[in-house]
């Protein structure tokens, strides 16, 4: 059901919309191209499928790349007919050289298509390769010309609010966290809630996420004449995603040091009993303040600053009257280091 309603989501739809509008013009179009081009109208639907992308700069990028791997194919194909004919070894050769011209850096996604239309020129071209090759390159340059003003002109996308939504999301996601671990630490050990112990790969997950949806935002930007309607700091979110990720490490770091305090009794680490509620509550105070950035003000932000600042320090006073015995390592004061280190990115970001 998930890959269902992703395949039908409001930015797929929109999309293919755009897909067969472009496809349906350059198909008008085709029939008059000049020349032998006009024989081969498919091609341009075909070139406006190969620029239709879900970015602005990424449509122009795919739809030139494509071209270049045309040509360069049809290059190799117009080479082949006038040296040798076709034969199983030249075609096995020319089809090495098109995958080995595919691996320049610059081609892209154009590599599929030196082989690909190296193939067609000899099997489709046949007695006349020239004209194809010539219908051929113009017909798909003319849909991929189609596709991209269709993507220009047509509600060119943006994608600046999932990217401002995952980030509150990443927010709430660590900040929950480490609420969890704060009320694990009160509960009697070892707690009965557990779940928080098994979700460090589930925080960096949905940190590589944000980075993604982030990338796509500042992509879907580029050439877009929509950007000035909704202008957006998007350097401020690459720094908050930069600090994001580090709290996401620390919070990691606090989640696996506390699992192997909890369920590990052979490691020599531990947290002293009056400790465990200071420590609770300095966690359980963070979280609030991370959570708080999806919908508090900036006053009601830096008083939840304040409060988990204090917490911390409440905790580290606690820590500095006790006395520990020989060969044990106190795991509160990696927790506390590590909350020190998530407070400083949180004010570094904001």
């Amino acid at each position: 059901m998930a890959g269902l309603s992703s395949a039908f989501a409001a930015q797929r739809l929109q999309l293919a919309a755009k897909a067969a509008l472009a496809a349906g013009i350059a198909f008008f179009i085709a029939p008059l191209m000049p020349s032998a081009a006009a024989n081969y109208p498919y091609y341009a639907p075909l070139g406006a499928l190969v620029a239709m992308y879900h970015n602005v700069a990424g449509s122009m990028r795919q739809g030139l790349q494509a071209l270049a791997g045309l040509a360069l194919g049809i290059g190799l194909a117009v080479v082949l007919v006038n040296l040798a004919g076709p034969s199983p070894l030249t075609v096995a050769i020319f089809m090495g050289l098109g995958v080995l011209l595919g691996g320049l850096p610059w081609i892209g996604s154009g590599s599929d298509w030196i082989p690909t239309a190296a193939l067609l020129v000899l099997l489709v071209g046949g007695s006349n390769p020239d004209d194809f090759s010539f219908g051929y390159l113009l017909q798909m340059g003319v849909g991929v010309g189609v596709g991209i003003a269709v993507n220009f002109l047509v509600f060119p996308p943006l994608h600046l609010s999932a990217a401002a939504s995952s980030l509150d999301e990443l927010r709430r996601v660590l900040g929950t966290q480490l609420t969890d671990m704060g009320a694990a630490l009160k509960e009697e050990w070892p707690p009965k809630h557990e779940d928080w112990s098994s979700r460090s790969d589930e925080l960096a997950e949905a940190a590589r996420s944000v980075r993604h949806l982030v990338k796509e935002a500042d992509a879907s930007r580029r050439a877009n004449p929509r950007r000035k309607l909704y202008p957006r700091d998007i350097d401020r979110d690459y720094r908050n995603l930069r600090g994001l990720e580090r709290v996401t490490f620390h919070i990691q770091d606090i989640t696996d040091v506390l699992s192997d305090v909890i369920w590990k009794g052979d490691l020599p680490y531990s947290v002293p009993l009056p400790e465990s509620g200071p420590l609770a509550n300095a966690l359980t105070a963070t979280g609030d303040l991370l959570r708080s950035f999806s919908d508090a003000d900036g006053e009601a932000q830096e008083g939840q600053l304040e409060t988990a600042k204090a917490a911390v320090e409440a905790c580290m006073a606690a820590t500095a009257v006790r006395q520990t015995d020989r060969g044990i390592v106190l795991a509160s004061e990696s927790v506390l280091l590590s909350l020190h280190r998530i407070l400083r990115a949180v004010r570094e970001t904001g």
